[in-house]
Formats: C-alpha cells, sequence, structure tokens
C-alpha cells in the first residue's frame, strides 16, 4: 500500500498549520449558537503508529512532537499502580523475558516485576531498553503544558484511582478518555466533567446502526468524539469503505450540529486515498497507525477547500 513520508524539518509547520485550520474546519451551527466544539485530532494508535514503539514514554514524546495526539492502553498491576500497556498478556511486546511469564498479564503482576521489561526492542533495536510507564509519569510530562493532549483507551483501571491521578497532575483537560462502553464515559463524566471523552465502535453496519440508535436515545450524553472502525478495501471499487459511504457521510452530518467530533480509524491502511476519501465524506478526526498520512491527507483537504472557496 502506498505510504508516503514527510521529513521531519516539514513535520512541525504542517501540523500547526493543520491544528488551526482543522479547528475551523469542523465548525457547524451549534458554534454560531456560542456552543463550544471539541477541537480537531489526529490520534496515534497506541502512542505513535506503527513505526514506532507502542505505549512508552518515548513513543508519546514522538506524537507529540509530530502534532498529534497519542493513545495510551491502561491497565493497572496488582499493586495498584496505573501503567500503559496494550496487550491482555506479554506474548507479543516484551522482549526476552522467560517463557513462563509470557502467558501471564499486567493485572496479575507487581509493577516491580514489569517495569524492567524491554518493551520496545520487539519494534526495532533502535527502541532497545524502553520500558512500561507508570501513567502518573506520562501525566508528569503534560503537566504545564496544555498543548500536549492524551488518549486513554480504557483497559483495566479503578475509575476512582484514575481520576485521583488525573486531579493529582492537573491535566484535566489534556485527557481523552477512551471505551467502547458508553455508561463507562457517563461513569467517568461525573468524576472528571471537564475532560474530554472518545466512545469508539466496530462491526457491522447493521450493528453500528443499533448502537447509534442506543445512543442516539441519550442525546449522546457524555461523549465529544466517536469512534468509527472503517475497513477500506479497493480503493479503485465503487465502494471501497465498510460500513459504507453513505452510512459514514450520514453519521458525520448527524453528529457536526451535536458538537460531536466524528473520527475515523481506516483499519490498518496507509493508502493516502482512502484518507482524502474520508475527509471528503465528513470525517472530522482520524485515529491511525500511519499518522503521517493523516497529516498529508488533512493539509490537502483544507488546501482543497480552500481553492475551493476562493473560485
Amino acid at each position: 500500500m502506498y505510504h508516503p513520508h514527510i521529513s521531519g524539518k516539514h513535520i512541525r509547520p504542517i501540523c500547526k498549520f493543520i491544528f488551526v485550520a482543522l479547528i475551523a474546519s469542523t465548525a457547524s451551527g451549534a458554534d454560531r449558537s456560542a456552543k463550544m466544539v471539541a477541537p480537531f485530532h489526529i490520534q496515534a494508535h497506541r502512542g505513535a503508529g506503527i513505526e514506532y514503539s507502542e505505549n512508552t514514554l518515548e513513543a508519546f514524546e514522538h506524537g507529540w512532537k509530530l502534532g498529534v495526539t497519542p493513545e495510551c492502553d491502561v491497565r493497572t498491576t496488582t499493586d495498584g499502580v496505573i501503567v500503559c500497556f496494550h496487550d491482555a498478556d506479554f506474548k507479543r511486546v516484551p522482549y526476552k523475558i522467560d517463557d513462563a511469564k509470557k502467558s501471564d498479564r499486567v493485572e496479575n503482576s507487581a509493577f516491580a516485576d514489569i517495569e524492567k521489561f524491554d518493551v520496545g526492542a520487539f519494534r526495532g533495536p533502535q527502541f532497545a531498553g524502553q520500558r512500561i510507564p507508570k501513567l502518573e509519569d506520562v501525566f508528569a510530562e503534560m503537566r504545564g503544558r496544555p498543548e500536549r493532549l492524551l488518549y486513554l483507551d480504557i483497559k483495566s483501571v479503578d475509575l476512582e484511582k484514575l481520576a485521583a491521578v488525573v486531579h493529582k497532575q492537573n491535566v484535566e483537560h489534556q485527557i481523552i478518555f477512551t471505551s467502547e462502553h458508553h455508561k463507562l464515559i457517563r461513569d467517568w463524566k461525573k468524576r472528571v466533567p471537564e475532560s474530554l471523552t472518545l466512545i469508539w465502535n466496530r462491526g457491522t453496519e447493521e450493528q453500528l446502526s443499533k448502537k447509534m440508535a442506543s445512543l442516539r436515545k441519550t442525546g449522546f450524553d457524555g461523549i465529544t468524539h466517536l469512534q468509527v472502525h472503517v475497513h477500506v478495501g479497493d480503493m479503485n471499487s465503487a465502494e471501497p469503505f465498510t460500513p459504507s459511504s453513505s452510512f459514514l457521510k450520514k453519521l458525520g452530518e448527524e453528529l457536526k450540529p451535536r458538537g460531536v467530533v466524528f473520527q475515523v480509524l481506516p483499519w490498518e491502511c496507509s493508502d493516502q486515498r482512502a484518507f482524502d476519501k474520508l475527509l471528503d465524506l465528513g470525517a472530522a478526526s482520524f485515529a491511525t497507525d500511519y499518522p503521517e498520512v493523516a497529516l498529508r491527507a488533512a493539509s490537502r483537504f483544507r488546501e482543497r477547500t480552500a481553492a475551493h472557496a476562493s473560485n
């Protein structure tokens, strides 16, 4: 698949331009009524995308440097330490650990038993020596730097303990609480009403339609971002997306006046054309393993929109 790259010297100015310009591009009638619309984000899946380590402080730093918003998966150790780690076990990511430990999980381990795991080398020798971070240490790198935002994808964590860490580090406005479960999001908003939220959704178009109907009954209560997983097929076909283009366009049109950011995750896709078309369909945000591709697509979209407006 097509996988363009942008050299580092060009990324930062592009990102600044995109962030400001695309906040404006998500404006709706709700804005004109002085209702705030959540800001535009490009979410870097598991920290900084497929070409970097996962859920490490170094990955988050790289994502922030790119100008995107890293995603952090959160789990809790047996001794109550909230850490950043995606998988349910240790089979894939930690490098050169005992075979007996590979079937274990964060939730059955004390932090002292996993803090020295090498969780970078599986992605390449240039990431060797990177460790599982405490979430509180990540927040410490965000405190006082409001431009640094972070998605928190909830795997296993006590909400009261998580809220306590968020309040301690004063990052209430910098986190985007992320879950597949609406009840969990509503419970979270009672504890940290200032935070942004994202509900992610996957499944067939029929399954997604039923879930949207359920959310609609609540007025999308507590939700500031809504994500749909999109599977990308042949971009030369009449319908390359599942769910369909018509479903995505209609959903985007419904969410916009509600002030809910419509985010799509083109699953395992690095094809520039897919990102371009999804923006044309009304996507206001991306989650992606390929943040550089998303950045380029957003820049191109803004250029096309500006050129059309001037004609």
